[in-house]
């Protein structure tokens, strides 16, 4: 085996690599070979060229997955075959007849040797387009990367001018990077050092840019369109870009701009109108730069072929392993939407294995109520599960569904069904190989994410361009420079949608995004959730201090038990048809139990009757603290934000609202007060002294704070001597 070279002296090109998923100690894997025997034919050298040609039949016909077998070995939502265990390419002629074939036609033609590929192709049955099984559709996908050498033309920059060049932000990023510059660049993002520029020309949004801070570059400022010519895309996606940007607002067209720039994106203005939109755009980033990469490696592979044996070609142009876009989502339903946008763009003739994905991801009955919000419709309507891993494998015409990680193009998956495949918790291996080379991450519908489990999130981003464990077929001289550097993160471009911001959000943008070409923020104007009301009614929002920011919980406990709840103790005495009663909203669980705790063991709220309502609550104990609350004979409930976000339960008997702390969703503010005060209370000015709502908050809710009262009012709030504020 050869070793290890980052030069030019690396292991010779030779026809029929193919970059397959190799296991960990030669074990194998369900599903035998239905082809060559493995023992006949001679092991692949993994180090030889990974790029030029497909010919590992898949054989993924088995219906069975890694999320129904609990197989802990693998690494996608279907088993690897014998033939992808071993890494053993199936080649339908014998090599001695092709090797006569081919110098019988040089010696007869004086024409250079054709590639292996071009002679099985011509001397082999056509394959079938419809109807055909995974194999025939690998077959297919061969004989069509032959004509996507010619179909691509000057799509990668091959045959383009400098200048043409210059505006070509793929061949810019990526392909033929500025060593230096990008030398200069990784030391200013590891030094932190940026150069910040504002847009703030809008009324409704604002954007702020921020590149690295490098010695002889000017400030270029932000893109606010960007042309169709200079993508280079292929014909089929151009038409499509033409389509898509020629009637968008100024808002998508700057994120178009940055998003094909290849900068990295925090978008907190994603909404329901938008959001179709928003996965189209990036449905067609992602196919452009997978046909851009797949195209330059076709190409370089050409440039092999037509080289003589003592040629020495220095070609950087793949990554360590095949997988180059990670899209994390929340749902299966999720997955459907932005698959069906890929689809839109890609417009492929064969789809293999699409009758398993409409049965395993969108062949759900989940009808909701119709009185559930819009918002909630979006997110679980139909295969709301959040447990999913999923591969796709495109060629010039066609698609594969729940393709090997390691073969595979895109992987789509929930934070949690990814994280159960990365391992490391003891149980398993850890296998995060397949992540090493990945170039855009896409989060998105990022606030649902963070009413799952956000450390699966920051996990999955903490394993994201590691050198990789084992070759799996690599061939190291053909690898970029800045992988082998270590350098990878720092091209990764990554894209976070969202409906807004938080800090967990904030903190991926500080230190997970750490892109050479620049970062870029967008955020909404807010007007504020209390200018959107149903009802008139008291807001009374009252500011604690606190003593540092690890303290500010604690600080928030003393505040709420020392000057809130007495006052809830003394009017706790409630009876049938008597004053409305206390819901006590708390966004965070462990917020939640410290108050019920103290509320059931403090000798001051002894004679307290309360319920209370979690995400872990369950349905017959949620269901008798609903009724004991609005019959009279519990006066406070106890809420949680994850249970509103999942159940958006339908609460009556609500006077008073206690915002234990303001909730990140600005919808489910509007939600509680104008859908949960008993609209009757304010027709009686006796009751309506009762009928109030009342905000705990710190300087460290300010962007909760922002979304509830406004971006004009928010401030004054934070910074005003009082600290309470009312607001009717």
């Amino acid at each position: 085996m050869a070793p290890f070279r980052r030069g030019k002296s690396g292991p010779r090109y030779r026809p029929g690599g193919s970059r397959t998923a190799s296991t960990a100690g030669g074990k194998s894997h369900r599903g035998g070979s239905r082809g060559i025997s493995a023992t006949k034919v001679p092991a692949k050298n993994t180090f030889q060229t990974s790029r030029l040609q497909d010919l590992v039949d898949d054989r993924s016909d088995n219906p069975d997955s890694i999320l129904e077998t609990g197989s802990p070995g693998s690494v996608s939502d279907e088993p690897l075959s014998h033939d992808e265990a071993s890494g053993i390419d199936e080649v339908p002629e014998k090599p001695f007849n092709v090797l006569l074939h081919t110098l019988n036609s040089k010696v007869s033609h004086n024409e250079p040797i054709n590639k292996r590929r071009r002679l099985t192709s011509d001397t082999s049955p056509a394959p079938k387009i419809k109807g055909s099984s995974s194999g025939d559709l690998d077959a297919l996908e061969d004989v069509e990367n032959e004509g996507e050498l010619s179909d691509e033309g000057s799509a990668d920059g091959s045959d383009v001018t400098t200048s043409q060049k210059e505006l070509d932000a793929f061949e810019r990023h990526f392909a033929n990077t500025d060593e230096d510059g990008t030398s200069l660049k990784i030391r200013a993002v590891e030094r932190n050092e940026w150069t910040v520029e504002k847009n703030t020309t809008s009324s409704s949004w604002s954007s702020t840019f921020r590149r690295p801070t490098s010695s002889g570059e000017a400030p270029h400022g932000t893109t606010n369109s960007i042309g169709i010519q200079s993508l280079k895309l292929k014909p089929k996606l151009e038409s499509f870009a033409k389509t898509l940007l020629c009637d968008t607002d100024d808002l998508t067209s700057q994120l178009a701009a940055s998003m094909f720039n290849y900068r990295d994106i925090l978008y907190s203005a994603r909404t329901l109108d938008n959001a179709d939109t928003l996965r189209t755009l990036t449905s067609l980033h992602l196919l452009n730069h997978i046909s851009r990469t797949r195209g330059k490696v076709l190409r370089n592979n050409a440039k092999v072929l037509k080289s003589s044996d003592g040629e020495d070609l220095d070609l950087r142009d793949q990554g360590f392993t095949r997988p180059k876009v990670l899209v994390l989502l929340p749902t299966r339903q999720s997955c459907v939407k932005m698959v069906a946008a890929m689809i839109k763009v890609h417009n492929p003739e064969q789809q293999g294995n699409m009758k398993r994905f409409e049965q395993s991801y969108a062949n759900v009955d989940n009808e909701l109520s119709p009185d559930k919000p819009e918002d909630f419709k979006e997110l679980f309507g139909g295969n709301d599960d959040d447990m999913f891993r999923l591969g796709l494998k495109f060629s010039r015409r066609t698609v594969k569904y729940f393709s090997q990680f390691y073969n595979s193009d895109i992987i789509l998956a929930s934070p949690l069904g990814l994280r159960t495949v990365l391992g490391g918790d003891g149980k398993k291996k850890a296998d995060h190989d397949f992540l090493s080379s990945i170039e855009i991450v896409v989060l998105d519908q990022s606030e649902a994410l963070l009413m799952q489990n956000w450390e699966h999130v920051q996990y999955i981003f903490e394993h994201l361009n590691l050198q990789p464990k084992e070759p799996h077929g690599c061939d190291f001289s053909r690898v970029r420079s800045w992988y082998l550097d270590g350098h990878a993160k720092h091209l990764r471009q990554t894209i976070l949608f969202s409906s807004f911001n938080f800090p967990a959000l904030n903190k991926l943008y500080t230190q997970s995004m750490l892109n050479t070409a620049g970062k870029i923020k967008f955020a909404m104007i807010h007007k504020g959730a209390i200018t959107d009301l149903a009802m008139s009614v008291r807001q009374t929002f009252s500011r604690f201090d606190f003593m540092d920011p690890t303290s500010e919980p604690d600080d928030r406990f003393n505040y709420f038990s020392t000057a809130v709840l007495p006052s809830l103790t003394k009017t706790s005495t409630r009876n049938v048809g008597g004053p409305q009663g206390v819901l006590i909203f708390i966004p965070l669980y462990a917020d939640f139990v410290r108050v019920r705790n103290h509320l059931a063991g403090s000798s001051s709220t002894q004679h307290v009757s309360f319920g209370s309502v979690s995400e872990y609550t369950p349905a017959r104990e949620v269901a008798r603290a609903r009724s004991h609350f609005l019959t009279g004979r519990h006066s406070i409930l106890l809420y949680t934000e994850r249970a509103h976000h999942f159940r958006r339960y339908r609460l009556k008997g609500i006077g008073r609202i206690i915002f234990y702390s303001l909730p990140e969703n600005p919808l489910f503010y509007r939600e509680i007060v104008s859908g949960y005060l008993d609209s009757r209370s304010s027709d009686s000015n006796t009751s309506q002294r009762h009928t109030n709502v009342r905000c705990l908050f710190s300087k460290l809710d300010l962007l909760k704070l922002e979304r509830i009262v406004g971006t004009k009012r928010y401030f004054s709030l934070l910074s005003d001597r009082g600290d309470t504020f009312d607001f009717v």
